[in-house]
């Protein structure tokens, strides 16, 4: 799931299902009783789901990540990917990838701190400090680690961090992690953030970190009053852009480029995962910002570098994206082709603005029901239920690729309809 709040999911939908729990199994080894694994020995609710038929996780794809993929032997649509430019199969990011295996192998053999940064790490540093207009930026081997590093290492204790109630779970981690005081706010509810910054002291140190395109209800932060009032308490801003690099901004440079509003953001946090076919994430600041994180930062300092393939993937992506701007243009027709389309047929999507499309559903086992029939029809799409949105917000999350034609939308349109009345969420 792609938010963090308490982990129910399965939890209510063992509340609501009729299957009976299975027995429970023997402890391993006929261990004796350890208190610690109650809560394992307990969890019957994944099997309740399999036991119906509906259980929508961890589905084996056997084929590339493209507009169709393999699944169970067929072929389905895919409306369930991140790869907003569909960029994962591209043949020339695969030959990068290939030509940093043959000179670099197939990993760094330790950290960045230490033994494992590589100039093409220093190459993706810079091309990525291009992109999104700062000074520096800083590879980390996974977008949750730069959450979990870069917050953690900035609030200190008697500073604050506040956070909007929809961001992500690796952001709501990294504020956990850190020692000083987590302070979330309704969502997009700037006068609610306001208030909280007026009872703090107005001395402390204080951070305001927020997703720019929120990944399950596909709406924008609203970066201009954000800045103004981070500037009025003299907060630092942090942009996760996980969801918008590739998406908003000229190049896909993100959220803060979209607004012409670079400067005023004192960090970028992005990921590799999404637009740019590899895997890993990064924080773009000013240079005093990197070095301090390059030495305090432990998610940083005691993890594995990123790989050289990941690494030489993301670089490919990224001069490739800049390369190409028709792709990002063709990503917001297939946008609003799908959105009309959907608007049309009377679903509800929130107040999405991006390529992220929330199809609500606001039941828990119409929602598995949905997804489970869609895949049937030949299109796959990704249930999104708590701990992802709050319990009676359960949606459909269709996301769009710039590689989608007009007739795989038409046709998932036409899927989307039927089983959508079939089910009465139309």
């Amino acid at each position: 799931m792609n938010r963090s709040k308490t982990p129910t999911a399965l939890d209510q939908t063992g509340q609501q299902s009729q299957a009976t729990p299975p027995a429970e199994p023997p402890a391993a080894g006929g261990e004796a009783h350890l208190p610690l694994m109650e809560k394992v020995r307990n969890f019957h609710t994944a099997r309740q789901i399999r036991s119906l038929g509906l259980y929508p996780y961890f589905r084996t794809i056997a084929s590339a990540q493209d507009t169709e993929v393999i699944i169970e032997g067929r072929k389905v649509l895919m409306l369930g990917s991140n790869s907003y430019l569909g960029l994962t199969n591209h043949p020339e990011i695969k030959e990068a990838a290939r030509r940093a295996i043959d000179k670099y192998g197939t990993g760094c053999a330790g950290s960045r701190f230490l033994n494992g940064t590589l100039d093409l790490h220093l190459e993706l540093e810079q091309e990525l400090a291009n992109l999104v207009g700062k000074e520096a930026v800083l590879l980390y081997s996974t977008g949750f680690q730069v959450n979990l590093g870069v917050i953690s290492a900035l609030v200190g204790k008697g500073e604050y961090v506040l956070g909007d109630k929809s961001n992500h779970a690796s952001i709501v981690e990294g504020c956990r992690l850190a020692r000083g005081e987590f302070i979330r706010f309704v969502h997009r509810d700037m006068a609610a953030l306001r208030r909280r910054l007026e009872g703090l002291d107005p001395e402390a140190g204080k951070m305001i970190v927020v997703d720019g395109v929120f990944s399950m209800e596909g709406d924008i932060i609203q970066l201009p009053e954000l800045c103004e009032i981070a500037r009025d308490h003299r907060a630092v801003l942090m942009v996760d852009d996980a969801h918008a690099i590739g998406v908003l901004g000229r190049h896909g440079a993100g959220t803060a480029d979209h607004f012409g509003l670079t400067d005023q953001v004192h960090l970028i946090m992005g990921t590799f995962s999404k637009s740019l076919a590899s895997l890993g994430g990064f924080i773009a600041a000013d240079r005093d910002t990197i070095d301090y994180l390059k030495h305090h930062s432990k998610a940083l300092i005691f993890s594995a570098s990123m790989s050289p393939a990941n690494a030489a993937a993301a670089l490919a992506a990224v001069r490739l994206m800049r390369r190409e701007p028709e792709r990002i243009e063709r990503l917001w027709q297939n946008t609003r082709r799908m959105k009309e389309g959907l608007l049309s047929l009377g679903f509800d999507l929130g107040q999405s603005e991006t390529p992220i499309l929330p199809v609500y559903v606001r039941d828990l086992m119409r929602t598995f029901q949905f997804t489970r029939r869609l895949q049937e029809e030949g299109v796959f799409v990704n249930p999104v239920v708590s701990p992802g949105v709050a319990p009676g917000q359960e949606l459909i999350r269709v996301s769009l690729m710039a590689t989608h034609t007009d007739a795989q939308i038409d046709f998932a349109l036409e899927k989307l309809a039927k089983v959508g009345r079939e089910l009465g969420v139309i």
